[in-house]
């Protein structure tokens, strides 16, 4: 009889959780879709908001807070299950799997996705080495309706009991789902070897030998056909360590050469990486060596030069001092005072500009500190829909002055010289789609419609980044000074020229010429608006203006009272757009 081999069971153990755990992520996109549905309809939670937000773009930390504020501050059983799935993925993916079954267990059983939910469970008892558990949750997988409309994730279930089956020893069972498995797999190669590995070490561990081979056989034919490395070594390890237990020594050696072979291959990668990198470092050392010897070469002609020539250009080094010590003074002169007056300028500036944003942020503060007061009272009267418009009016408050905050940031880097531009093809609708989805609850709070119509064929040549800082201040300026029930339209004017013509039309209040004016006026950092008495930096902007000319754009404005507002930005085509 055939001795048993403990490499070639770890075989299994290795691949096993790696292949089981792919299935769950594969329902990520399904899920993803959804997600975005539940974050427009509960847009007023702006934790649950932000976590799904974090949760699809893999910033697993900053998904872990905002869910914990969600679930400290919010009873709807909805959010919470969602809460508590993403949670449970989060823990996952940090391999601390026993948190991670805390969290899917308080998942309700009305939940939505609650096969998936299931299937995690199982995939995490797994991890914990509970196969007995985990095969509960795989059936319970296996009897929801809708696993059978989805092959991938019905394959991989009986692959995962077929394997907690032989890692109990219950053969049969493993074998009656381990060829169910088989069976689904017959278009993914990677899946399919693992499917006939599994197979294989099942056949081994019961000493059937014949059909062991087969499937091992099987394995090592089809890791021939896909291109990873490691898959490949371990089909031909397997088989070495198999022909070894058997005593054919003479097929083992050649399975086990080419084993070695691909294990080499593995290595020889990173051993040409590290030559390349040593060879490197020899170069940039041989090629200082020569830098080092040339300056010294260097040193030895200047001296022999000097010497000759030392006694004749004494007094020509006298007079060249003489004059250069009065240039360098007159010129110091000039220069200290030219900083004096534009450091005089940027001093007024400055305080211009902190006098003006330090009384919006006392505004926005006390505004704020009032609405707290009444928020507290409400709370009191609990009077519901009156404590609503506080909070929506507190998060109104509390937007504008992030806006705020968030424009001098940007002015001071541009200013500073700090803001990195790398131009580059940006499809311009799809960019204004991406600032109307990130403005949506504003939107739908002033009950304004949105129409985007600028051209699908349009690709601009501009930094990505700075375009969206001039679109969101942008649309947050016509959202700010529109009236309820009003209309915003983006939309694009042909010109046939190498630049495109995006203009943003509101229906809003509109402004004096003179404002205008003041706007587009060079280095003009404060701008005064007749409604209500309001004083505004006008930084958001010049902080526009000031992006798109480094883009290589320009920026104007018409705008009548009470009649609504046109800014039109000129930005440079991709060169193949034409």
């Amino acid at each position: 009889m055939i001795q048993k081999s403990s490499l070639l069971y770890f075989s299994i153990l290795f691949l096993f959780p790696f292949f089981l755990f792919s299935q769950v992520t594969s329902n990520i996109d399904i899920i993803s879709k959804r997600l975005q549905k539940k974050a427009i309809e509960y847009q007023s939670e702006t934790n649950f908001v932000k976590s799904q937000y974090f949760f699809l773009k893999k910033d697993w930390d900053s998904t872990l807070i905002y869910t914990t504020k969600q679930l400290s501050t919010n009873s709807n059983r909805e959010i919470a299950d969602y809460c508590h799935f993403f949670r449970g993925r989060i823990f996952h993916n940090k391999n601390l799997y026993k948190e991670a079954k805390e969290e899917l267990l308080l998942i309700s059983k009305a939940f939505e996705f609650s096969t998936f939910t299931t299937i995690n469970l199982g995939t995490t008892s797994v991890e914990l080495r509970d196969f007995k558990t985990a095969i509960v949750y795989y059936k319970k997988a296996l009897q929801s309706p809708e696993i059978k409309n989805q092959p991938y994730s019905f394959a991989k279930i009986h692959e995962g009991l077929g394997n907690c089956y032989l890692f109990l020893e219950q053969y049969d069972k493993a074998e009656e789902h381990l060829l169910i498995n088989l069976r689904s797999k017959k278009n993914d190669q990677v899946h399919l070897y693992d499917a006939y590995n599994s197979l294989a070490n099942l056949y081994y561990e019961q000493d059937k030998n014949v059909k062991a081979l087969y499937f091992f056989e099987k394995a090592y034919f089809l890791s021939k056909e896909i291109k990873d490395v490691q898959i490949k070594n371990l089909a031909s390890f397997n088989l070495a360590v198999y022909e070894e237990n058997r005593g054919d020594y003479k097929k083992a050696l050649i399975y086990r050469k080419e084993a070695e072979q691909w294990n080499d291959s593995l290595n020889n990668q990173n051993k040409i990486w590290a030559v390349a990198d040593f060879e490197k470092k020899f170069a940039v050392a041989q090629k200082q060596k020569e830098i080092k010897v040339l300056e010294v070469e260097n040193q030895l002609k200047n001296t022999q030069r000097n010497w000759l020539f030392f006694s004749a250009i004494i007094l020509l080094i006298l007079i060249v001092i003489g004059a250069y010590l009065y240039a360098q003074k007159t010129k110091n002169a000039k220069t200290i005072l030219r900083q004096k007056n534009k450091l005089d300028e940027l001093n007024t500036t400055k305080d211009q500009l902190f006098s003006i944003v330090s009384h919006d942020l006392r505004s926005s503060v006390n505004a704020l500190k009032t609405s707290n007061s009444k928020l507290s009272a409400t709370l009191e009267t609990k009077n519901y829909e009156e404590l609503n418009q506080l909070i929506i009016q507190n998060s109104s408050i509390a937007n504008g002055a992030y806006s705020l905050l968030d424009n001098l940031l940007h002015w001071a880097m541009l200013q500073t010289k700090q803001l990195y531009f790398h131009k580059e093809s940006v499809h311009l609708h799809s960019i204004v789609q991406q600032i109307e989805y990130n403005y949506k609850p504003l939107l739908l709070d002033k009950s304004i419609s949105f129409e985007n119509s600028v051209a699908k064929n349009c690709f601009i040549f501009v930094d990505l980044d700075s375009l969206k800082i001039v679109l969101r201040n942008l649309l947050d300026n016509a959202i700010k000074f529109s009236n309820k029930n009003g209309t915003i339209h983006f939309y694009t004017i042909e010109n046939h020229t190498n630049f495109c013509q995006l203009v943003a039309e509101d229906t809003g209040i509109g402004m004096h010429q003179n404002t205008i004016d003041e706007l587009l006026q060079e280095n003009e950092l404060l701008a005064k608006k007749n409604n209500s008495e309001i004083i505004g930096t006008g930084l958001g902007m010049q902080l526009c203006k000031q992006m798109i000319q480094k883009n290589g754009g320009s920026l104007s404005i018409e705008s009548e009272l009470n009649k609504g507002t046109k800014i039109m930005l000129s930005l440079p085509k991709t060169a193949q757009n034409g």
